[in-house]
């Protein structure tokens, strides 16, 4: 920790010699133009006031970001297709305020790839340049904010995969909702359904989903045609403006997963997406806990979902539909405990035909079940109380060292 210290000390310490000697330092600034307030130092800009490296470009070739600087997000940026943005475990990344085409994000475009492996004790942390949250405070195990409260949203984007795997759309390439069409890079789907978009592990993104425009948000994390050579495992997202997660087809699996908080719904999918998620915690989303799509297009696929805690409502949040689905949905629910119900709140649609439904528990008065199930409730919905996530992986997040659980 007292390296990490120093080696932050050290950056803030050049920064600021800057200010005084130089606006522009080496040759490397010669072509490196920064926004009002901050300065180039070895060709990257400083954003003074914080300390942070702003990042303003693509990322055009391979990149590391490290543990010991805080990085600043100045806009929508992307890996580009053939590189690879490595980001080391303990590292803090913070979006810029920004919407419409001014909202900030980071895109991983087909033919690029994200290697962000975190820990348990070292989570890579998405946040906002309003989080005050520190490598320091990190290192020391802390990972909740200092200052911004769990259900602040909207203060930036969000984080979007696109990889080279089957969706069911319009087209066997579409662009991805959150992103202006003008931007080629925001184009997904392909053939190859075990395509690599990298690794993502022990990663907590919060206070996202910033408005891009007509009341379309950026996910927290959107995964979108990414194909199963992809891992994605250990994931927290916080009080997102839009979706937790959303899939848009492709054939990637998700492990160990929180949603704390979100302003629409927890879990979202779309155009067959055809993986599974496995073992995860939603805790109360004001939209739906599980808004689970049919396809678009000719091409169908189901999914899994199974193995998860539902913390539907509490005194202050109140979701809507716990499972909402469509006439064409095609998704095996498994082994999912459902707590904290509110009146009125339903799973409906339950007679769609590509809907299973196998160990589902709500945790009301069995004489009361029938009111919480559009129909007749199926065979494999009962009333009881029985948790069916493994809850104690999720130490690491924000969501359980505050108690939210």
């Amino acid at each position: 920790m007292i390296k990490t210290n120093l080696n932050v000390l050290a950056a803030v310490t050049l920064a600021i010699s800057a200010v005084f000697f130089s606006s522009c330092s080496g040759e490397d600034c010669d072509d490196v133009t920064c926004p009002a307030g901050q300065e180039c130092i070895d060709g990257e800009c400083f954003d003074f006031s914080t300390g942070n490296e702003v990042i303003t470009s693509n990322i055009s070739e391979n990149t590391t970001w490290t543990k010991d600087k805080v990085y600043q997000l100045g806009g929508r940026i992307t890996v580009l297709n053939g590189v690879t943005l490595t980001i080391e475990a303990g590292t803090i990344i913070k979006g810029e305020a920004g919407t419409g085409a001014n909202a900030t994000a980071l895109l991983v475009a087909r033919g690029g790839k994200l290697l962000a492996e975190g820990r348990a004790d070292a989570p890579i942390i998405f946040t906002s340049v309003a989080d005050e949250i520190s490598p320091a405070q990190v290192a020391a195990g802390d990972f909740t904010s200092p200052n911004l409260d769990p259900t602040i949203n909207g203060l930036w984007g969000g984080v979007l995969i696109l990889g080279r795997a089957a969706i069911s759309a319009s087209a066997a390439e579409v662009a991805i909702e959150g992103i202006p069409t003008t931007d080629p890079n925001g184009l997904y789907g392909g053939s190859d359904d075990a395509d690599d978009s990298g690794i993502l592990t022990y990663i907590s993104i919060r206070h996202g989903g910033a408005n891009i425009g007509n009341g379309n948000e950026i996910n927290g994390l959107t995964l979108v045609g990414v194909g199963s050579g992809t891992v994605i495992d250990h994931i927290e997202i916080v009080s997102n403006q839009d979706d937790g997660i959303e899939w848009f087809g492709g054939t990637v699996n998700a492990t160990n997963v929180v949603v704390w908080n979100t302003g629409d719904d927890a879990i979202d999918t779309d155009q067959s997406w055809s993986g599974t998620l496995d073992n995860f915690v939603v805790i109360t989303p004001l939209g739906h806990c599980f808004e689970l799509d049919g396809p678009e297009g000719s091409y169908e696929a189901g999914h899994v979902i199974k193995n998860g805690n539902v913390y539907a409502s509490d005194d202050d949040r109140v979701s809507e539909d716990l499972i909402n689905v469509d006439d064409n949905s095609i998704v095996d629910l498994e082994n999912l405990y459902i707590t904290g119900i509110a009146a009125g709140q339903q799973i409906n649609n339950v007679t769609a035909a590509g809907v299973t439904f196998t160990g589902i528990v709500l945790d009301v008065a069995p004489a009361e079940l029938a009111s919480y199930i559009n129909g007749a409730v199926p065979a494999g919905v009962t009333a009881g109380s029985s948790s069916q996530a493994n809850e104690g992986v999720f130490g690491w997040t924000w969501a359980k060292q505050a108690g939210a659980f």
